[in-house]
Formats: structure tokens, sequence, C-alpha cells
């Protein structure tokens, strides 16, 4: 019988958004698909000294001795992934989410067990399309040394996992127009650039306040279910309406967004507990 170590290690977790759909759709292609992505994410987990552990389906655990690796490595699988899907239609690309924890492991054989890797596990399920969600562990590394934007997400709570999980997307594309507005009031451009009314800093001050929270709301949106998102669209819709038919004179939007605020409080409450036997969120989430 082989002994268990412990270790630290930064565990990355993969897997393809709405798998079942798209294997529906085109088994033959999908599955082609899943190994030649698979083949891109082997090589570059190579390059960046990663260790792939286990593949099961369409998912993917990669152990990293270094957080900046991992987390390298998983902007390069997103960006290479994302110029492959950008000639497939819409409804057959084949879109990763990824989480990265750093934490504790158990190492028996091949294999590594442990809440280092549940806590990977449960960001990836976080994860929107095409996006990487690191916990608070990789964020506390990687937020001086890389030049890329996070976005906190704040605390999740997490299937089997006692405490609240402190969450981070990374951006991947570049800066945000709410860090240029930051910058620009720091100094590094002008007030005039950024907001066109220079002599105003309050309201160079308001507008970087409602982008950020914008910017904020905009990422915690994303990065939830698409049931929660679909409820949280359908109210805005009928906001949107009533603020045009009527102004802010009769609230009449209440009433058709009941039936979506109740599902929405409700899926809050319960939300993401439809989990397969092996702890995967149920495929078209």
């Amino acid at each position: 019988m082989q002994r268990v170590r412990r270790r630290l290690a930064a565990v990355m977790c993969a897997d393809v958004a709405q798998y079942s759909k798209l294997m529906e759709r085109d088994e033959d292609g999908t599955l082609d698909r899943l190994k030649a992505y698979r083949s891109v994410m082997s090589a570059l987990t190579e390059r960046h000294n990663g260790r792939i552990v286990n593949t099961w389906g369409d998912a993917v655990i990669i152990e990293f001795v270094s957080v900046m690796e991992a987390v390298q490595c998983a902007v390069d699988i997103q960006n290479e992934l994302s110029n492959r899907n950008a000639s497939i239609p819409d409804m057959t690309r084949m879109e990763f989410r990824i989480g990265i924890n750093l934490g504790d492991i158990m190492v028996e054989g091949e294999d590594i067990y442990g809440d280092g890797v549940n806590v990977a596990a449960r960001l990836q399920e976080l994860a929107p399309k095409g996006g990487i969600m690191l916990s608070q562990s990789v964020y506390d590394q990687v937020k001086t040394k890389m030049a890329l934007g996070f976005d906190p997400l704040g605390p999740q709570q997490v299937k089997n996992v006692s405490e609240p999980v402190e969450t981070y997307s990374v951006r991947l594309g570049g800066r945000n127009e709410a860090e240029t507005v930051q910058d620009a009031s720091n100094g590094s451009g002008t007030a005039d650039e950024v907001s066109g009314k220079a002599g105003h800093p309050q309201w160079d001050k308001d507008t970087q306040a409602v982008a950020n929270g914008f910017e904020k709301a905009r990422r915690w949106l994303r990065a939830q279910p698409r049931r929660i998102r679909s409820c949280v669209v359908m109210i805005g819709f009928f906001f949107f309406l009533n603020l045009v038919t009527s102004g802010l004179s009769t609230l009449w939007f209440v009433w058709p967004s009941l039936p979506f605020a109740a599902m929405l409080a409700w899926h809050v409450v319960v939300g993401r507990r439809e989990k397969t036997p092996s702890g995967h969120t149920q495929r078209g989430e």
C-alpha cells in the first residue's frame, strides 16, 4: 500500500461548459474537438511545468508547483482556445471554465485529494464560460506579480467547504474602462481625457464609482448559473419597459417581475445543489 503524502500545490480544475448540449448536437464533432483542445492544454501544461493528474469525461485536473505558472497557463489556454473558437459557429463552440486554488493536498501515487483540490473544483463551477476563477490564496500570490486585471467577486458558499471562499475573476483581454478612469484620476491621464469635464473632480469621482459598480455587477452576473442570469435579465427587462413607458411615477414592473423574483430567491437559497454523484455541476447550467 502506497503511503499518503502531503504537500502545498497550485491545482487547476477545468471542464467544458454545457458539454451535454454539445454532445447532443454533434457527438462525433464534439469528441474530436475535445481531443484537439485537450492536446492544446497538454502542451501548454508541459510548457508551464504542470502535471495533468486526471481526466474524466470533459474534466481535467492539473497540478503546478508554481502559482504564477498555473495562472499563466490558464490564461494561455483560454486565449488559445478563444482563437480556435473564433472560426466556429456559436452553437458548437467548446468553452472551458477554469478554477485555480493554492492549498494543501494529499498525494497517493499519481492521484491528489483534499481541500486544495475540492476548492479548485468548486471555483471551476463558479467560473463563466471561457473564464478563470481564483481563490484568495492564489490572488494574494499573483496580484502584484502578473500583468493581469482581477475582479473581486466576494465570498461564495460552496458545497463541502465549511467556510465561504473568497473569489476573484481574471480579466482576460486587458484592463477595463473603470481602471482607465481610476488611472486618470491618479495622474496617469487627465480628467479631460476621461470625462471631458476639466475642473470637476467630484464628477470624475462619481463617474468612477458608477463604472466600478457597473463592472462589478456585470462580472458577478456572468459568474452566476444561467437560471439566475435569466431571472435577473427578465426583471431588468420589465424595469426598462416601466422606465420607458411610465418613468418612475408608476412602478408597475413589480407585478410581472414577481414570478422571476420568486425564482431568483429560490435559486439563490437552494442554487448550485444540482450535482452529479462525483460532485460536478449538472451540465447545461
